[in-house]
């Protein structure tokens, strides 16, 4: 980086001199220093110490060279709830926000919910916090990515059971009244997994290494004798995806096939009720 923070400079002058993209200044620095935004302004004639400048540097250093904020800082807000982040998991998105709030409208009063994939467990710990009243389990193949996912359901007071798992495989026999998934959707050789914060994140949690397509199909042809009847199954996928997912869907038996679009208008998520 051209320009490092020295002693002596003051936080007016370090935010009215951005080194790079201001939000993420600001929660760099107010991560640095333990302050939060109001202090952030209110105290911008405070001069950094040596320390705190070598301190708030190191930070804005590691993100001019791409490391995204959320592992930096450790953490990221998703569904109004804090998570921590670590290079174990992907971040969790505001995207991914619409899965959550399209299955717990579809997910019955003290009813189940299996999570495909849960990495930071951001999609099981949000449902289990929105309706503790629910039987909540949450499946992932990396022990690392459970153990992240286990500390957050602790860190919000969410009722979530987590198992070690190759897609289906420790929930043999087991039924569910939902079930919900992220999964790694990004085509195997895309030139999104080279650029920007997915540089940084656990390559087999984006890619199937495949068409993108594989781990969908994966689970859409496990779900049916998961799934109570007249169950949902949700899945999130790419924004070029929704017609092929439906594709899916309707040629192994689903009714109720749709997609629906997140804020930006993108179809991303589909889903289908149990086929039969």
């Amino acid at each position: 980086m051209k320009d490092q923070v020295t002693a002596g400079i003051t936080l007016g002058a370090l935010q009215r001199k951005p080194l790079i993209d201001p939000v993420d200044q600001r929660i760099l620095v107010c991560h640095a220093l333990g302050i939060s935004r109001t202090a952030l302004i209110t105290q911008s004639d405070r001069v950094l110490s040596a320390e705190e400048a070598a301190l708030v540097s190191a930070l804005l250093q590691r993100r001019h060279d791409g490391e995204p904020v959320a592992y930096i800082v450790g953490q990221r807000e998703f569904f109004g709830l804090d998570f921590e982040t670590t290079p174990a998991v992907l971040i969790p998105r505001p995207d991914t926000e619409l899965l959550v709030e399209l299955a717990l409208v579809r997910l019955p009063p003290r009813g189940s919910v299996l999570d495909m994939g849960t990495g930071s467990g951001a999609i099981a710990v949000a449902m289990a916090h929105s309706r503790p009243d629910a039987t909540v389990t949450a499946l992932d193949v990396s022990q690392d990515a459970l153990a992240v996912a286990a500390r957050n359901a602790q860190r919000n007071n969410a009722k979530v059971r987590f198992l070690h798992s190759d897609w289906y495989a420790a929930v043999e026999g087991e039924q569910f009244d939902l079930i919900v998934s992220n999964p790694p959707y990004i085509a195997d050789g895309d030139r999104h997994l080279s650029e920007g914060d997915l540089r940084f994140e656990p390559s087999g949690a984006l890619t199937d290494f495949s068409d993108g397509l594989s781990a969908l199909r994966t689970i859409i042809a496990g779900a049916p004798s998961k799934l109570a009847p007249g169950s949902w199954l949700l899945m999130e996928h790419g924004y070029d995806q929704s017609a092929a997912v439906r594709e899916l869907l309707l040629s192994s038996g689903y009714t109720d096939v749709q997609s629906w679009q997140d804020l930006a208008g993108i179809e991303r998520v589909s889903g289908g009720r149990r086929p039969g």
